[in-house]
Protein backbone atom coordinates (compact mmCIF):
# COMPACT_ATOMS: atom_id res chain seq x y z
CA UNK A 1 0.00 0.00 0.00
CA UNK A 2 1.18 3.29 -1.11
CA UNK A 3 0.27 6.36 1.10
CA UNK A 4 1.69 9.89 1.80
CA UNK A 5 1.35 12.36 4.91
CA UNK A 6 0.02 15.56 4.30
CA UNK A 7 -0.51 18.35 6.46
CA UNK A 8 -3.49 20.15 6.38
CA UNK A 9 -2.27 23.60 6.07
CA UNK A 10 -0.45 23.14 3.01
CA UNK A 11 -3.65 21.90 1.53
CA UNK A 12 -4.66 25.45 1.12
CA UNK A 13 -1.53 25.96 -0.76
CA UNK A 14 -2.44 23.76 -4.20
CA UNK A 15 -4.50 25.56 -6.91
CA UNK A 16 -7.96 24.38 -6.36
CA UNK A 17 -7.58 23.32 -2.23
CA UNK A 18 -7.56 19.29 -3.33
CA UNK A 19 -9.03 16.67 -1.15
CA UNK A 20 -9.21 13.90 -2.65
CA UNK A 21 -5.87 11.35 -1.83
CA UNK A 22 -4.98 10.57 -5.54
CA UNK A 23 -3.57 14.07 -5.61
CA UNK A 24 -1.11 13.28 -3.33
CA UNK A 25 0.05 10.14 -4.71
CA UNK A 26 3.59 9.81 -3.69
CA UNK A 27 4.66 9.55 -7.37
CA UNK A 28 3.06 13.11 -7.72
CA UNK A 29 5.05 14.45 -4.83
CA UNK A 30 8.10 13.28 -5.18
CA UNK A 31 8.17 14.40 -9.08
CA UNK A 32 6.77 17.90 -7.99
CA UNK A 33 10.07 18.07 -4.97
CA UNK A 34 12.25 17.42 -8.27
CA UNK A 35 10.72 19.61 -10.78
CA UNK A 36 11.06 22.15 -7.98
CA UNK A 37 14.59 21.39 -7.54
CA UNK A 38 15.19 21.82 -11.51
CA UNK A 39 13.99 25.95 -11.31
CA UNK A 40 10.29 24.47 -12.16
CA UNK A 41 8.84 27.06 -13.42
CA UNK A 42 4.70 27.40 -13.98
CA UNK A 43 3.76 27.71 -17.64
CA UNK A 44 2.02 30.56 -17.21
CA UNK A 45 5.11 32.34 -15.63
CA UNK A 46 7.00 31.31 -18.28
CA UNK A 47 4.46 33.19 -20.50
CA UNK A 48 3.05 30.73 -21.57
CA UNK A 49 -0.75 32.05 -23.17
CA UNK A 50 -3.27 29.02 -22.20
CA UNK A 51 -5.98 28.93 -24.24
CA UNK A 52 -9.56 26.81 -24.50
CA UNK A 53 -11.45 26.04 -27.48
CA UNK A 54 -14.75 27.73 -28.50
CA UNK A 55 -18.05 26.51 -26.85
CA UNK A 56 -19.70 24.53 -29.07
CA UNK A 57 -22.15 26.99 -29.65
CA UNK A 58 -19.90 29.04 -31.04
CA UNK A 59 -19.15 27.36 -34.19
CA UNK A 60 -21.42 24.25 -35.10
CA UNK A 61 -20.22 21.39 -37.37
CA UNK A 62 -22.21 22.73 -40.22
CA UNK A 63 -19.38 25.54 -40.79
CA UNK A 64 -17.06 22.63 -41.23
CA UNK A 65 -15.10 22.89 -44.47
CA UNK A 66 -12.79 20.61 -46.79
CA UNK A 67 -10.36 23.64 -47.24
CA UNK A 68 -9.53 26.36 -45.33
CA UNK A 69 -7.76 26.77 -41.51
CA UNK A 70 -7.07 23.89 -39.83
CA UNK A 71 -9.63 23.14 -37.17
CA UNK A 72 -7.88 20.42 -34.39
CA UNK A 73 -9.81 17.94 -32.75
CA UNK A 74 -9.21 15.41 -29.74
CA UNK A 75 -9.14 12.93 -32.84
CA UNK A 76 -6.34 14.35 -34.28
CA UNK A 77 -3.98 14.00 -31.75
CA UNK A 78 -1.61 11.43 -32.09
CA UNK A 79 2.83 10.45 -30.85
CA UNK A 80 3.24 14.40 -30.26
CA UNK A 81 2.41 15.44 -33.48
CA UNK A 82 -1.66 16.68 -34.95
CA UNK A 83 -2.47 14.01 -37.73
CA UNK A 84 -3.70 16.05 -40.83
CA UNK A 85 -4.73 12.92 -42.43
CA UNK A 86 -9.08 13.44 -41.50
CA UNK A 87 -8.71 17.65 -40.63
CA UNK A 88 -11.54 19.36 -41.11
CA UNK A 89 -11.62 23.25 -41.63
CA UNK A 90 -12.72 26.32 -40.85
CA UNK A 91 -13.01 29.53 -42.39
CA UNK A 92 -11.06 32.59 -42.41
CA UNK A 93 -14.03 34.21 -41.11
CA UNK A 94 -14.85 31.83 -38.64
CA UNK A 95 -11.14 31.63 -37.57
CA UNK A 96 -10.75 35.48 -37.24
CA UNK A 97 -13.83 35.41 -35.05
CA UNK A 98 -12.65 32.60 -33.26
CA UNK A 99 -8.78 34.58 -32.56
CA UNK A 100 -9.01 33.62 -29.04
CA UNK A 101 -8.10 29.85 -29.73
CA UNK A 102 -5.87 30.59 -32.48
CA UNK A 103 -2.05 29.02 -32.85
CA UNK A 104 0.40 28.91 -34.68
CA UNK A 105 3.68 26.71 -35.60
CA UNK A 106 5.09 25.29 -32.76
CA UNK A 107 1.93 25.95 -30.25
CA UNK A 108 1.41 23.15 -28.42
CA UNK A 109 -2.84 21.23 -28.14
CA UNK A 110 -4.11 19.47 -25.31
CA UNK A 111 -7.03 17.55 -24.99
CA UNK A 112 -8.93 18.61 -21.89
CA UNK A 113 -11.84 15.64 -21.80
CA UNK A 114 -12.27 12.26 -22.49
CA UNK A 115 -10.39 8.80 -22.94
CA UNK A 116 -7.59 10.12 -24.15
CA UNK A 117 -7.44 13.92 -22.25
CA UNK A 118 -3.60 15.09 -21.46
CA UNK A 119 -2.35 14.07 -24.76
CA UNK A 120 -0.42 16.84 -25.94
CA UNK A 121 0.99 17.58 -29.71
CA UNK A 122 2.70 20.18 -31.64
CA UNK A 123 1.48 22.55 -34.75
CA UNK A 124 4.54 21.46 -37.02
CA UNK A 125 4.35 23.62 -40.71
CA UNK A 126 2.66 21.08 -42.50
CA UNK A 127 -0.69 22.01 -40.28
CA UNK A 128 0.30 26.12 -40.20
CA UNK A 129 -1.68 28.59 -38.64
CA UNK A 130 -4.78 26.55 -37.08
CA UNK A 131 -7.73 26.55 -34.34
CA UNK A 132 -8.95 24.60 -31.72
CA UNK A 133 -12.29 22.52 -30.58
CA UNK A 134 -13.72 23.23 -27.56
CA UNK A 135 -12.17 19.78 -26.77
CA UNK A 136 -8.71 21.01 -26.58
CA UNK A 137 -6.65 23.51 -24.96
CA UNK A 138 -3.98 25.64 -26.71
CA UNK A 139 -0.34 26.23 -25.30
CA UNK A 140 0.78 29.43 -26.94
CA UNK A 141 4.24 29.87 -26.27
CA UNK A 142 6.22 33.31 -26.13
CA UNK A 143 7.24 34.15 -29.71
CA UNK A 144 11.33 34.82 -27.42
CA UNK A 145 11.41 30.79 -27.10
CA UNK A 146 13.22 29.24 -29.96
CA UNK A 147 11.81 26.15 -31.44
CA UNK A 148 14.58 24.23 -29.62
CA UNK A 149 12.88 25.37 -26.18
CA UNK A 150 9.56 24.70 -27.63
CA UNK A 151 10.39 20.85 -28.51
CA UNK A 152 11.32 20.37 -25.20
CA UNK A 153 8.38 21.55 -23.72
CA UNK A 154 6.41 18.93 -25.46
CA UNK A 155 8.67 16.47 -24.53
CA UNK A 156 8.50 17.87 -20.79
CA UNK A 157 4.64 17.67 -21.14
CA UNK A 158 4.67 14.17 -22.70
CA UNK A 159 6.82 12.94 -20.19
CA UNK A 160 6.11 11.12 -16.35
CA UNK A 161 6.96 14.40 -14.94
CA UNK A 162 4.46 16.28 -17.24
CA UNK A 163 1.95 13.64 -17.55
CA UNK A 164 1.94 13.01 -14.13
CA UNK A 165 0.84 16.91 -13.06
CA UNK A 166 -1.68 17.02 -15.98
CA UNK A 167 -3.39 14.05 -15.07
CA UNK A 168 -3.02 15.13 -11.50
CA UNK A 169 -4.91 18.30 -12.22
CA UNK A 170 -8.30 16.21 -13.42
CA UNK A 171 -11.43 17.16 -12.14
CA UNK A 172 -15.06 16.23 -11.99
CA UNK A 173 -16.76 12.64 -12.00
CA UNK A 174 -19.35 12.58 -14.55
CA UNK A 175 -17.03 13.72 -17.17
CA UNK A 176 -12.99 14.08 -15.95
CA UNK A 177 -11.81 17.40 -17.27
CA UNK A 178 -9.06 19.74 -17.37
CA UNK A 179 -9.42 23.65 -17.16
CA UNK A 180 -7.28 26.50 -18.25
CA UNK A 181 -6.21 27.57 -14.61
CA UNK A 182 -4.94 23.63 -14.50
CA UNK A 183 -2.71 23.94 -17.35
CA UNK A 184 -1.55 26.90 -16.38
CA UNK A 185 0.07 26.45 -13.38
CA UNK A 186 1.85 22.79 -14.60
CA UNK A 187 5.57 23.25 -13.66
CA UNK A 188 8.14 22.67 -16.32
CA UNK A 189 11.77 22.25 -15.28
CA UNK A 190 14.60 24.89 -16.62
CA UNK A 191 18.10 22.99 -17.24
CA UNK A 192 20.97 25.22 -18.53
CA UNK A 193 21.06 23.39 -22.02
CA UNK A 194 17.29 22.67 -22.46
CA UNK A 195 18.91 19.33 -23.77
CA UNK A 196 19.32 20.43 -27.30
CA UNK A 197 19.32 16.63 -28.58
CA UNK A 198 15.79 16.51 -27.65
CA UNK A 199 14.66 19.13 -30.27
CA UNK A 200 16.67 16.83 -33.05
CA UNK A 201 14.92 13.95 -32.12
CA UNK A 202 11.58 15.27 -32.39
CA UNK A 203 12.94 16.88 -35.57
CA UNK A 204 13.88 13.81 -36.94
CA UNK A 205 10.68 11.62 -35.41
CA UNK A 206 8.26 14.88 -37.55
CA UNK A 207 10.21 13.78 -40.86
CA UNK A 208 9.95 10.20 -40.45
CA UNK A 209 5.94 10.61 -39.93
CA UNK A 210 6.09 12.84 -42.91
CA UNK A 211 7.95 9.89 -44.87
CA UNK A 212 5.69 7.45 -44.01
CA UNK A 213 2.58 8.83 -45.03
CA UNK A 214 4.74 9.75 -48.47
CA UNK A 215 5.39 6.34 -48.59
CA UNK A 216 1.41 5.16 -47.84
CA UNK A 217 0.22 7.58 -50.66
CA UNK A 218 2.99 5.79 -53.22
CA UNK A 219 1.65 2.29 -52.71
CA UNK A 220 -1.84 3.83 -53.23
CA UNK A 221 -0.80 5.65 -56.33
CA UNK A 222 1.23 2.22 -57.67
CA UNK A 223 -2.50 0.51 -56.57
CA UNK A 224 -4.59 3.01 -58.37
CA UNK A 225 -2.36 3.94 -61.96
CA UNK A 226 -2.35 -0.13 -62.14
CA UNK A 227 -6.04 0.05 -62.15
CA UNK A 228 -6.61 3.10 -64.11
CA UNK A 229 -8.41 4.98 -61.20
CA UNK A 230 -5.41 6.94 -60.42
CA UNK A 231 -7.38 10.28 -61.98
CA UNK A 232 -11.14 8.81 -60.98
CA UNK A 233 -13.34 10.78 -59.02
CA UNK A 234 -16.63 9.58 -57.77
CA UNK A 235 -19.66 11.85 -58.84
CA UNK A 236 -22.64 11.83 -56.27
CA UNK A 237 -25.91 12.25 -58.43
CA UNK A 238 -28.82 13.78 -57.26
CA UNK A 239 -31.23 11.91 -59.23
CA UNK A 240 -31.04 8.95 -61.37
CA UNK A 241 -33.71 5.75 -62.72
CA UNK A 242 -33.00 2.20 -61.48
CA UNK A 243 -35.48 -0.92 -62.06
CA UNK A 244 -37.41 -2.58 -59.37
CA UNK A 245 -35.83 -5.78 -60.10
CA UNK A 246 -32.47 -4.32 -59.02
CA UNK A 247 -33.86 -3.82 -55.33
CA UNK A 248 -35.61 -7.33 -55.39
CA UNK A 249 -32.19 -8.41 -56.36
CA UNK A 250 -30.40 -6.38 -53.78
CA UNK A 251 -32.54 -6.15 -51.27
CA UNK A 252 -31.87 -2.83 -50.53
CA UNK A 253 -34.72 -0.17 -51.25
CA UNK A 254 -32.12 3.02 -50.14
CA UNK A 255 -31.44 5.31 -53.20
CA UNK A 256 -27.86 5.41 -52.03
CA UNK A 257 -26.83 1.57 -52.20
CA UNK A 258 -28.00 2.29 -56.02
CA UNK A 259 -25.67 5.50 -56.82
CA UNK A 260 -24.16 5.20 -60.46
CA UNK A 261 -21.00 5.72 -59.03
CA UNK A 262 -20.97 2.48 -57.66
CA UNK A 263 -21.73 0.92 -60.93
CA UNK A 264 -18.81 3.07 -62.60
CA UNK A 265 -16.44 1.58 -60.13
CA UNK A 266 -17.52 -2.03 -60.26
CA UNK A 267 -17.19 -1.86 -63.91
CA UNK A 268 -13.51 -0.86 -64.02
CA UNK A 269 -12.73 -3.38 -61.53
CA UNK A 270 -14.08 -5.82 -63.71
CA UNK A 271 -12.49 -4.10 -66.87
CA UNK A 272 -9.60 -4.94 -64.82
CA UNK A 273 -6.60 -7.43 -66.92
CA UNK A 274 -5.97 -9.96 -64.60
CA UNK A 275 -9.51 -10.97 -63.47
CA UNK A 276 -11.33 -9.88 -60.19
CA UNK A 277 -12.56 -11.81 -57.19
CA UNK A 278 -15.56 -11.09 -54.51
CA UNK A 279 -14.02 -11.00 -50.78
CA UNK A 280 -15.57 -14.43 -50.23
CA UNK A 281 -13.24 -16.06 -53.20
CA UNK A 282 -10.25 -14.44 -52.62
CA UNK A 283 -9.80 -13.76 -48.43
CA UNK A 284 -10.29 -15.92 -45.53
CA UNK A 285 -12.33 -13.83 -42.56
CA UNK A 286 -11.45 -14.91 -39.25
CA UNK A 287 -14.85 -14.53 -37.14
CA UNK A 288 -14.25 -17.21 -34.48
CA UNK A 289 -15.05 -15.99 -31.41
CA UNK A 290 -12.88 -16.21 -28.52
CA UNK A 291 -12.93 -16.30 -24.58
CA UNK A 292 -10.40 -14.51 -23.04
CA UNK A 293 -9.69 -16.54 -19.29
CA UNK A 294 -9.93 -14.14 -16.41
CA UNK A 295 -7.05 -13.90 -14.95
CA UNK A 296 -4.58 -14.09 -18.08
CA UNK A 297 -3.36 -10.74 -19.61
CA UNK A 298 -4.23 -9.37 -22.91
CA UNK A 299 -3.27 -7.24 -25.32
CA UNK A 300 -6.99 -5.69 -26.76
CA UNK A 301 -6.99 -2.72 -29.64
CA UNK A 302 -10.05 -0.58 -30.81
CA UNK A 303 -11.15 1.16 -33.19
CA UNK A 304 -9.73 4.58 -31.79
CA UNK A 305 -6.28 2.78 -31.59
CA UNK A 306 -5.98 2.97 -35.51
CA UNK A 307 -4.48 6.15 -37.27
CA UNK A 308 -5.84 6.97 -41.09
CA UNK A 309 -2.20 5.71 -42.47
CA UNK A 310 -2.93 1.93 -40.90
CA UNK A 311 -1.08 2.73 -38.21
CA UNK A 312 -1.64 0.74 -34.46
CA UNK A 313 -0.80 3.98 -31.55
CA UNK A 314 -1.79 1.68 -28.89
CA UNK A 315 -3.51 -0.45 -27.26
CA UNK A 316 -5.15 -1.83 -23.88
CA UNK A 317 -3.41 -3.99 -22.34
CA UNK A 318 -5.60 -5.76 -19.21
CA UNK A 319 -6.68 -8.49 -17.38
CA UNK A 320 -9.49 -11.15 -19.35
CA UNK A 321 -11.96 -10.35 -16.66
CA UNK A 322 -11.55 -6.40 -17.19
CA UNK A 323 -11.70 -6.24 -21.03
CA UNK A 324 -14.84 -5.42 -22.51
CA UNK A 325 -17.22 -7.87 -23.83
CA UNK A 326 -16.73 -6.89 -27.49
CA UNK A 327 -13.13 -8.14 -27.25
CA UNK A 328 -13.73 -11.65 -28.69
CA UNK A 329 -11.38 -11.63 -31.76
CA UNK A 330 -7.98 -13.20 -32.05
CA UNK A 331 -5.62 -11.42 -34.26
CA UNK A 332 -2.22 -12.67 -35.80
CA UNK A 333 1.22 -11.52 -37.42
CA UNK A 334 0.10 -10.81 -40.97
CA UNK A 335 -3.81 -10.30 -40.28
CA UNK A 336 -5.49 -6.94 -41.84
CA UNK A 337 -8.25 -5.56 -38.88
CA UNK A 338 -10.91 -3.62 -41.16
CA UNK A 339 -13.65 -1.46 -39.43
CA UNK A 340 -17.39 -2.63 -40.11
CA UNK A 341 -18.46 0.69 -38.72
CA UNK A 342 -19.40 3.14 -40.82
CA UNK A 343 -17.82 6.61 -40.10
CA UNK A 344 -15.02 4.64 -39.61
CA UNK A 345 -14.32 2.21 -42.07
CA UNK A 346 -10.83 3.62 -43.03
CA UNK A 347 -9.70 2.06 -39.67
CA UNK A 348 -7.35 -0.25 -41.67
CA UNK A 349 -4.60 -1.60 -39.54
CA UNK A 350 -1.80 -4.85 -40.69
CA UNK A 351 -0.80 -6.38 -37.26
CA UNK A 352 2.75 -6.62 -36.60
CA UNK A 353 4.68 -9.19 -34.22
CA UNK A 354 3.96 -6.94 -31.31
CA UNK A 355 0.47 -7.58 -31.52
CA UNK A 356 0.68 -11.31 -32.51
CA UNK A 357 -2.41 -13.29 -30.46
CA UNK A 358 -3.19 -9.71 -29.01
CA UNK A 359 -7.72 -9.52 -29.08
CA UNK A 360 -9.48 -6.59 -31.12
CA UNK A 361 -13.01 -5.65 -31.12
CA UNK A 362 -15.91 -7.37 -32.86
CA UNK A 363 -15.97 -4.05 -34.64
CA UNK A 364 -13.80 -5.55 -36.96
CA UNK A 365 -13.55 -8.04 -39.57
CA UNK A 366 -10.23 -9.92 -39.16
CA UNK A 367 -9.16 -11.09 -42.89
CA UNK A 368 -5.78 -12.46 -44.43
CA UNK A 369 -5.42 -14.09 -47.94
CA UNK A 370 -3.16 -16.71 -49.82
CA UNK A 371 -3.87 -14.32 -53.09
CA UNK A 372 -2.95 -11.20 -51.73
CA UNK A 373 0.12 -10.25 -49.60
CA UNK A 374 -1.32 -8.48 -46.33
CA UNK A 375 0.51 -5.10 -47.48
CA UNK A 376 -1.79 -4.89 -50.94
CA UNK A 377 -4.51 -6.23 -49.21
CA UNK A 378 -4.34 -3.06 -46.84
CA UNK A 379 -3.97 -0.73 -49.37
CA UNK A 380 -6.79 -2.29 -51.19
CA UNK A 381 -9.37 -1.91 -48.75
CA UNK A 382 -8.29 1.68 -48.18
CA UNK A 383 -8.01 3.12 -51.30
CA UNK A 384 -10.96 4.34 -52.94
CA UNK A 385 -11.78 1.37 -54.65
CA UNK A 386 -12.41 -0.16 -51.00
CA UNK A 387 -13.85 2.09 -48.93
CA UNK A 388 -16.07 2.91 -51.96
CA UNK A 389 -17.75 -0.74 -51.87
CA UNK A 390 -17.75 -0.68 -47.83
CA UNK A 391 -19.64 2.22 -47.62
CA UNK A 392 -22.17 1.06 -49.81
CA UNK A 393 -22.44 -1.85 -47.70
CA UNK A 394 -23.40 -0.52 -45.08
CA UNK A 395 -26.71 -0.38 -43.48
CA UNK A 396 -28.58 0.01 -40.49
CA UNK A 397 -30.22 3.15 -38.32
CA UNK A 398 -28.83 3.64 -35.13
CA UNK A 399 -25.58 2.11 -35.71
CA UNK A 400 -25.18 1.79 -39.88
CA UNK A 401 -22.61 -0.91 -40.10
CA UNK A 402 -21.34 -3.10 -43.26
CA UNK A 403 -22.58 -6.61 -42.33
CA UNK A 404 -20.73 -10.18 -43.37
CA UNK A 405 -22.74 -10.52 -46.28
CA UNK A 406 -22.28 -7.56 -47.72
CA UNK A 407 -18.12 -7.33 -47.00
CA UNK A 408 -18.25 -10.82 -48.67
CA UNK A 409 -19.43 -9.42 -51.88
CA UNK A 410 -16.91 -6.63 -52.35
CA UNK A 411 -15.26 -7.11 -55.56
CA UNK A 412 -11.21 -7.35 -55.54
CA UNK A 413 -9.06 -7.46 -58.51
CA UNK A 414 -6.13 -10.08 -58.89
CA UNK A 415 -3.51 -8.02 -58.46
CA UNK A 416 -0.36 -9.14 -60.18
CA UNK A 417 2.82 -10.54 -57.81
CA UNK A 418 4.74 -7.78 -59.66
CA UNK A 419 2.62 -4.66 -58.46
CA UNK A 420 2.08 -6.58 -55.26
CA UNK A 421 6.00 -6.84 -54.45
CA UNK A 422 6.00 -2.81 -55.33
CA UNK A 423 3.45 -2.00 -52.93
CA UNK A 424 4.50 -4.12 -49.76
CA UNK A 425 7.92 -2.70 -50.17
CA UNK A 426 6.38 1.06 -50.12
CA UNK A 427 4.50 -0.26 -47.16
CA UNK A 428 7.45 -2.17 -45.42
CA UNK A 429 9.04 1.03 -45.50
CA UNK A 430 6.40 3.26 -44.08
CA UNK A 431 6.20 0.69 -41.08
CA UNK A 432 10.15 0.93 -40.41
CA UNK A 433 9.85 4.69 -40.75
CA UNK A 434 6.80 5.14 -38.50
CA UNK A 435 8.24 2.59 -35.74
CA UNK A 436 11.80 4.37 -35.86
CA UNK A 437 10.25 7.61 -35.16
CA UNK A 438 8.80 5.84 -32.15
CA UNK A 439 11.30 5.24 -30.72
CA UNK A 440 13.45 8.39 -31.36
CA UNK A 441 10.70 10.12 -29.74
CA UNK A 442 10.66 7.35 -26.59
CA UNK A 443 14.12 8.75 -25.76
CA UNK A 444 13.21 12.13 -25.78
CA UNK A 445 10.96 11.25 -23.37
CA UNK A 446 13.00 8.96 -21.72
CA UNK A 447 16.20 11.69 -21.83
CA UNK A 448 13.52 14.09 -19.78
CA UNK A 449 13.00 11.64 -17.01
CA UNK A 450 16.30 11.04 -16.55
CA UNK A 451 17.28 14.45 -16.18
CA UNK A 452 14.78 14.90 -13.15
CA UNK A 453 15.69 11.89 -12.07
CA UNK A 454 20.04 11.47 -12.08
CA UNK A 455 20.58 15.22 -13.58
CA UNK A 456 21.22 16.61 -16.87
CA UNK A 457 24.88 14.97 -17.66
CA UNK A 458 23.25 11.49 -17.14
CA UNK A 459 20.29 12.02 -19.40
CA UNK A 460 23.13 13.58 -22.27
CA UNK A 461 24.84 10.47 -22.03
CA UNK A 462 21.95 7.72 -22.36
CA UNK A 463 20.80 10.26 -25.25
CA UNK A 464 24.21 9.48 -26.70
CA UNK A 465 23.99 5.72 -26.09
CA UNK A 466 20.43 4.84 -27.20
CA UNK A 467 20.96 7.28 -30.79
CA UNK A 468 23.72 4.78 -31.98
CA UNK A 469 20.85 1.46 -31.27
CA UNK A 470 17.78 3.26 -33.24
Amino acid sequence: MQYSVVKYSSLKNTPSFRLDAEYYHPKALIYEERINQACGTTLKKYGCEIVSGPFGSSLKSEAYLHAGIPFIRISDLRDWIIDDSELIYISKEDHTRLRSSRLQVGDLVLSKVGNTIGVVSIVTDEIGECNISENNIGIRLPNSLSLEKKRFILAFLNSNPGQTQILRAVSGNAQPKLNVSDIENVKVAIFDSQLNPISELIAESISLIQMSKNLYHKAEKILLSELSLLDWKPKHQLSFVKNFSDSETADRIDAEYFQPMYDELIEKVMQYGNGHKAVDESVKIKDRNFTPKDEVSYKYIELANISANGHINGFIEAMGKDLPTRARLKVNTGDVIVSSIEGSLSSIALINGDLDNALCSTGFYVVNSDIFNSETLLVLLKSPLGQLQLKKGCSGTILTAINKEEFKRVLLPRISESIQEQIKQKISEMYKAKSTSKKLLDIAKRSVEIAIEQGEEEAQKWINEQIGTV
